[in-house]
């Protein structure tokens, strides 16, 4: 069963590596021939997008934890989407699904493609779809597997978390809480830190745009720190680590901070504070938990049922503003979880 589908499928491609912030140089807009249903595949309607920190990394040249966007390739991002056409049992039509769809309208895979894009069937029925790209999408579980695997946090202890109200830390936050932990977190701007001390239940906020984050950790933590997730990397990663304690452990998740840098990035000065507390810094990438995703959506959601957990997101429309859309997080402007909407 096929629907009726547009002569063109519009997508945004990358053009150009960017120096420095992604500029509207880097992008071509292209409306290429609507893919060919194969033996086998899937076609699949974008509905929604994420716009992650993590993009502007895809887009460097280099060696890292994943293969960069190539120059002229449909930008990689992380979607959810209907089910339009299909010869594939697992993915019937009208389904909705999750997985790399990448910037464009629609997105067509045979049977070893939606393999590789991790495509799943999703239950909008169990939350709404922005929430397949936040809690119950690939932030979600970089909180959950980067917090219990890497962070290991215990009951009563202090956890510290940068970029608080962004998709990752609100996450993070939340489930510390639950875990039994004080939670403070760290963001940009008074409606932020509003929002995940009234809202989100952390037991404080402390706003860097407003004064001093050594400061702040020392009101709010004055038992230390035991556990920093880290999504911004520079300066506040050297400032919390002057408050560790011993057998703290630091969860390297993202340096917002750094990316968009034209020169070296800047690493921690304090980071003999590690030797000094035995403390443990570690890197994580979600997609090492790839098989274990359920686990997380079934607790996460579980949570949410049971009214214990919330989740923002910062909806932008329309495929053609995906430029503009992604620098909002780099300039700190959005508020929750980046999602573009690209079709009803």
């Amino acid at each position: 069963m096929t629907a009726t589908l547009p002569a063109y499928n519009r997508q945004v491609r990358l053009a150009a590596r960017p120096i420095g912030r992604p500029g509207p140089d880097c992008w071509q807009m292209t409306d290429a021939p609507m893919p060919e249903p194969v033996a086998g595949g899937v076609l699949v309607q974008t509905l929604m997008l994420s716009l992650d920190p993590a993009m502007r990394g895809w887009m460097n040249e280099g060696r890292s934890y994943i293969e960069p966007v190539g120059i002229g390739e449909v930008m990689r991002a992380g979607g959810v989407g209907r089910v339009v056409a299909s010869s594939n049992p697992a993915f019937p039509v009208g389904e909705h699904v999750s997985g790399g769809l990448g910037v464009q309208q629609y997105a067509a895979f045979d049977e070893a493609g939606a393999r590789r894009a991790g495509l799943v069937r999703i239950d909008p029925s169990l939350a709404p779809l922005p929430k397949w790209l936040n809690a119950l999408g690939m932030p979600g579980m970089t909180a959950y597997f980067g917090l219990l695997e890497v962070g290991q946090p215990k009951e009563g202890e202090t956890v510290v978390v940068s970029g608080a109200a962004g998709a990752v830390g609100q996450t993070v936050g939340q489930i510390a809480k639950i875990r039994g932990c004080r939670v403070v977190g760290i963001a940009g701007g008074a409606a932020k830190c509003d929002f995940v001390v009234g809202e989100l239940g952390f037991d404080a906020c402390i706003d860097y745009k407003a004064g001093s984050v050594r400061d702040g950790l020392k009101q709010h933590c004055p038992k230390g720190v035991d556990v920093y997730f880290d999504n911004v990397g520079g300066e506040i990663l050297d400032t919390v680590l002057t408050r560790i304690n011993r057998k703290a452990r630091i969860v390297i998740c993202g340096a917002i901070s750094q990316y968009n840098n034209t020169g070296p990035v800047t690493g921690p000065s304090n980071y003999l504070s590690l030797l000094v507390n035995r403390a443990r810094m570690e890197g994580m990438v979600v997609f090492d938990y790839a098989d274990r995703y359920p686990e997380a959506v079934r607790e996460i959601a579980r949570w949410m049922a049971e009214g214990r957990f919330k989740s923002r997101e910062d909806v932008v429309e329309g495929i053609d503003t995906f430029p503009e859309a992604l620098l909002r997080l780099f300039d700190g402007k959005n508020f929750g979880k980046l999602v573009l909407k690209v079709a009803e």
